[in-house]
């Protein structure tokens, strides 16, 4: 079965990762500009204010003292003006106080404005005003350029911030590479040093240790299978040597089966060790696909329908392949179709393509999710065996770079289909 078609296999974010975090450096950027742009704001809106009114405080002083001396105005001091505050128009006798006036008109305000009595109840008030519309027009200009720097540094951090995340995502992806070719069954696949000294690394070593300690215990367990498979051979074929010494009968016949059943069993481990351990070679020739099929199919001796392509009589049907490996994957096929399915049993050839389907149950969901498992053959209902005839299968397909994927068929029933390169 084709990973890819296993539901329930993670896919990628539509958004992916470097956005992700080039957004997120923009959206920040974005705010600290903000935040620095109002309180940079405020803070001079403040000091505008304080230093309008230190002014008028002061002016108000100047202007009295000139006031008393001379009976004169000094420039900004007026008496009893009528658009002086309304706070500011009965000032306590003697006492200087400063008020502001937030109205704009034209080119005048805000103002900052400070009062007091010439003399005693009765007398004309004093005041002095500040306009402070040249410092509000300058703090305009503070904020527009304060937007235009924000702007020029958001511009130049998110591709840089780009940048930044795309190495980080580079290093992940590779991990992320490297982790599914172990999932795909390359062992001796690594990540590598990675000299980032970060999260990323820890993660690559760590994904390294495990493919390390997988592989051994995996290259352990084939170990095992092989040696077991090998040591049994030979009292195996003892058995079947003395049960061909009993007398004919119905003892003989159900020994000599099971004996042959065990050492097909045997044979099976052999073969699967072999292929884990990756000491099988295909060796091709140019045959003729139908041929080769209907030759395997005759072998097993089941009921089985052959309907061969059009062409396949043609010199252009030939495919190059292991002709011995493409016979035992079209005779396990078959096998399992008549042993967990129901008939009729049909195999079709068209071009590079073998397709084995039968009538039966159909596959087993979890079979369809997760792949064949060793030794696993579903319910007891659908048949005997011991549950290698379609990892075998797998495992040869493999080895000649072929295709082989199993899925249920819209009519009801299993259908394996083999596509050849």
């Amino acid at each position: 079965m084709r990973p890819a078609d296993r539901p329930g296999r993670l896919r990628p974010s539509r958004l992916p990762l470097r956005w992700k975090i080039a957004a997120l450096a923009a959206g920040t950027a974005c705010l600290v500009a903000a935040t620095v742009g109002v309180l940079v704001h405020l803070w001079t809106a403040d000091d505008i204010r304080s230093r309008a009114e230190g002014d008028a405080f002061n002016g108000v002083y100047a202007a009295m003292d000139v006031y008393r001396r001379t009976g004169t105005l000094t420039d900004g001091a007026r008496l009893d003006p009528p658009d002086l505050p309304l706070a500011l128009r009965n000032p306590a006798d003697g006492a200087r106080h400063t008020a502001w006036d937030g109205r704009v008109d034209g080119n005048t305000g805000p103002t900052a404005w400070a009062a007091q009595r010439t003399g005693g109840p009765g007398s004309p008030v004093l005041a002095f005003e500040v306009n402070t519309n040249p410092q509000r027009y300058g703090l305009r200009r503070l904020d527009r350029a304060m937007a235009v720097s924000s702007l020029v540094a958001l511009a130049a951090a998110v591709p840089v911030a780009v940048l930044a995340a795309g190495l980080t995502v580079r290093r992940l992806r590779r991990v992320s590479e490297t982790a599914g070719r172990i999932s795909a069954g390359d062992l001796d696949a690594r990540t590598g040093p990675d000299a980032g000294g970060d999260e990323v690394a820890e993660i690559a070593a760590t994904v390294d240790l495990m493919a390390d300690s997988l592989g051994r215990r995996l290259r352990a367990e084939r170990q095992f299978t092989a040696d077991v498979a090998h040591e049994l051979r030979t009292p195996v074929g003892g058995l079947l040597a003395t049960a061909d010494l009993l007398p004919a009968g119905e003892t003989e016949d159900l020994l000599r089966a099971r004996v042959r059943d065990l050492r097909g069993l045997v044979e099976d481990l052999l073969e699967i060790s072999r292929l884990d351990a990756g000491a099988e070679q295909p060796v091709s020739h140019l045959v003729p696909l139908g041929a080769v099929v209907a030759e395997a199919v005759a072998r097993t001796g089941l009921d089985t329908e052959v309907s061969p392509g059009p062409d396949d009589a043609d010199a252009g049907s030939r495919v190059e392949t292991d002709p011995r490996r493409l016979e035992r994957i079209v005779a396990n096929l078959v096998v399992n179709a008549h042993r967990h399915g129901a008939g009729p049993v049909r195999v079709s050839v068209s071009g590079r393509t073998v397709v084995v389907q039968d009538h039966g149950p159909g596959f087993p969901a979890e079979l369809l999710r997760d792949g064949p498992r060793r030794f696993h053959t579903g319910a007891a209902e659908r048949g005997g065996g011991h549950g290698l005839g379609l990892t075998i299968a797998l495992g040869q397909a493999r080895l000649l770079g072929a295709d082989l994927s199993l899925a249920n068929a819209p009519d009801g029933g299993a259908r394996a289909t083999l596509r050849l390169p």
